[in-house]
Parts: C-alpha cells; structure tokens; sequence
C-alpha cells in the first residue's frame, strides 16, 4: 500500500514539474514493483509492457483517425467555419456564450480539444474586444466548452474520455444518456452563470479588454467553407457511431472521406495533414498507454487488492468510490485518458462484477467513470491547460481561478449530484 501510495506520489510530483509521462510512468511503476516485491526487470519488460501495448492496441486507430478528422477539419478551414456560424448567429453581445458555444459544438462533433482551442481563439478575441471583456476570461470560456461537458457527459460525445469505459463496461458512447444530460447542465448552466458573474466582477473593477503583445498564434485568415458542408462530418462522425451504431473507427473514417470529398480541390494539401495529424496522434496514445500500464503494474502487487478493499468498502452506493478512484488518478497524472486508463486497468473489472452483483447498471458505471475523468484533470499540471495559456497569452496567475471553477470544481459537483439521483432512485 505505500509503494502504491508513493508511486503515485512520484508520478504526480515529477508531472508536476512537466516531465513527460511517457518515461516518469515506468519510473513511478517501478517504485511500486520494488516496495512490492516484484522483481524490478519482469515487472518493466513483461507487466508493464504488456499493459502499455495492449491499450495501443485497442485505441491507436481511435487516436490516430480522431487526430486526421480533427487536423483536417482545422486545415480546410472548416472547424473555422462552423466557430465562425455560431458566434455570428449569437452576437457579440453575448461574446462568452458564443465562444462557449462554437468551442463545445465541434468538441462534441469529434475534433480534438488542442485543435478547438487554435480554432476558437481568435473568434474569442474578436468577439471579447467588441464586447470589451477581459482576455482573462478566454481560457476558462474556451476551457468550459471543451474540457467539460462536451468531452464527458453528453451522451453519444466521439471524444475518447466517453470512448474508453466501453471496452470496460460493454456499453456503447450513448450510455445512461439521462444521467450525462443532468450533469451537462449541471457543467453548462452552472459554468456559464459563473462567467458572467466574472465578467461583470472585472468589469467593476476596470479589468477590460486588452490587446494580446503576442498575436503570432493567431495566424492568418483562413479559408471559411459553407457552414452547412463544415458542419456535415461533424453530424456524420455522430450520426454514424450513435444511431447507425457503428464502430468508433468506422465512424471516424467516414468522417475524414467526407472531409476530403467536399475538399477536393485541396487534395493537394490532405497528404500534409494527414501526416501531421498522424504524427500528432502518436505522442498522445504513447502517453496514455504509459499511464496505462503504471496501472497494469500497481494491479500486480500485493498491496492492490487491499487498496481495493479500501476503495470498494467506500460506504453508499459503488459509483463513490469509481468516482473517488479516477478523479485522484486523473489528478495524479494530470490527464483524464490517463488517469481513466489508470483506473480501469486496474478496478474496471472489479466495477463491472460489482454492477452485475448490485443490479446498478454498467452503463452508470460508463458515465460516471467519464465524468470522473474530467475533474481533477485540470490541476495545474494538465497539459490541455498549459497549451491554453501559452495560446492565449495568459498565466496561471491570470486564468487559473476561473479554470479552477468552471473546469475542475463544477464538474466534481455535477458527478456529486448524479451519483446522489442514483443513491435515491431517480436516475
């Protein structure tokens, strides 16, 4: 148990510090191998290994074809176009919500959170200066829309927080569709609210608008589709995996072909995004894999099973303590893929046979352990929030606060509540 315990400690500090996860998770399994008893080479070579290549195995091609949908959809300008749509239609007079919005709607639509940020900010900067809001408010409004409720609770999401429990669970991307609609309201209405009391809060004060020094991530004008044929892949990505029920994969690849079918003239151009998104792809599934099989280790020693029993003997109702478990491994690694592999690894299974005992269904079991995953993620360390400041131009100092609320107190609430429906019987 302290093995474990300082493993995690080891992962968390040194992730911490903005070391990559990718070598700091074999040096962290390796502290719980040793104070475990496992012999330290086996446990690198065989336990290890073996938990990091059958997670890519499972999810490279949901990782890669994810990164190719999302980087083509950047570089034909069509997750421009359908920002672009939606702030138009709402108004700069409601400059968060527009940014809220168009940030959330290609999120759920598949793209991946890096590329929203780069599609979104300069929308968010056009439509805070008419609206003379602050800049500080941009990272927690882009971080509302696509680190939230988007990512993790609305049912049918193609983002690979919602994707990962089915192969825990047996369930599909649209599991307990009621309770992620409640805590998407809950993440939606409640954030929201939050910013606008923000925005009115720095505007009393005299914290208004002002220009960026650095306006280089900016980039230049982009090409801007119809909005209707941007928003098609979108719709197809999601039509295609939640009511045709077809694999994530399948889905995916019929994304990216309609993409390149309403982009012909671009043909040129899709090799090179192509590559890039492929590339790109590939640091993310290595760093969740690796997370994975830290978990794969701490499964294997001793101390496991009565971590376990802590976990498990959690009083009320079983979702607590899956909730309890990712949210501290998602803090651990800074990573909500990482911190939900971490923890389905090594307790998915434990869940499932706990949902089959108790009569709660598995698809619970799914939702809440995608919620899970998008609490204590953003800590201070969470890369997606570290590429949001150095976009914006923001700090810690400036931003963090309002991240804190929006992305990290609010949703632990809204899994609060959820879990307590179920306790009482209402969902």
């Amino acid at each position: 148990m302290f093995g474990i315990l300082l493993g995690l400690i080891v992962l968390m500090a040194l992730a911490y510090l903005g070391w990559s996860i990718i070598w700091v998770a074999p040096i962290a399994a390796g502290v719980v191998a040793v104070t475990g008893g496992l012999d330290l080479l086996d446990a690198y070579k065989d336990t290890y290994m073996g938990g990091f290549v059958a997670f890519a195995k499972s999810w490279f091609p949901v990782f890669m074809l994810g990164a190719i949908f999302g980087k083509l959809m950047e570089d034909t300008g069509m997750a421009r176009s359908v920002a672009v749509a939606f702030t138009k239609v709402i108004g700069t007079k409601r400059a968060i919500l527009g940014v809220l919005v168009s940030a959330a709607v290609l999120t759920y639509g598949g793209v991946s959170l890096f590329v929203v940020v780069f599609a979104v900010y300069p929308l968010a900067l056009s439509l805070f200066r008419e609206a003379n809001i602050s800049r500080k408010l941009i990272p927690a409004t882009v971080g509302l829309g696509a680190f939230t409720f988007t990512m993790t609770a609305l049912p049918g999401t193609p983002q690979i927080q919602n994707l990962i429990p089915m192969e825990y669970f047996g369930t599909t991307a649209s599991a307990a569709p009621v309770m992620g609609i409640v805590a998407a309201i809950i993440m939606a209405v409640g954030g929201y609210l939050y910013l606008r009391f923000r925005e009115k809060q720095l505007r009393d004060r005299g914290d208004i608008f002002f220009e960026p020094e650095d306006k280089s991530s900016l980039g230049d004008v982009e090409r801007e589709p119809n909005f209707i044929l941007s928003i098609l892949p979108l719709l197809t990505v999601l039509l295609t995996l939640n009511l045709l029920q077809w694999d994530v994969v399948t889905a995916l690849i019929a994304g990216i072909l309609l993409i390149m079918l309403l982009n012909i003239t671009l043909f040129k151009k899709f090799v090179t995004s192509i590559n890039k998104g492929a590339s790109g792809s590939v640091i993310a599934i290595i760093n969740t894999s690796a997370a994975v099989g830290f978990g794969t280790v701490v499964r294997e020693v001793p101390g496991f099973e009565k971590l376990t029993q802590i976990l498990v003997g959690i009083k009320g109702n079983p979702l607590i303590s899956e909730a309890v478990a990712v949210n501290v491994l998602a803090g651990a690694t800074g990573s909500a893929s990482g911190g939900l592999g971490i923890a389905l690894e090594a307790l998915g299974s434990k869940y499932y046979q706990i949902a089959q005992d108790t009569g709660i269904s598995a698809e619970a079991f799914h939702r809440v352990a995608s919620l899970s995953s998008g609490g204590l993620d953003v800590l201070p360390h969470n890369g997606a929030v570290l590429t949001l400041f150095a976009i914006t131009g923001m700090t810690h100092k400036d931003s963090y606060r309002d991240i804190f609320v929006v992305a990290l107190l609010i949703p632990v609430i809204s899994v609060a509540v959820v879990i307590l429906l179920n306790t009482i019987g209402i969902l």
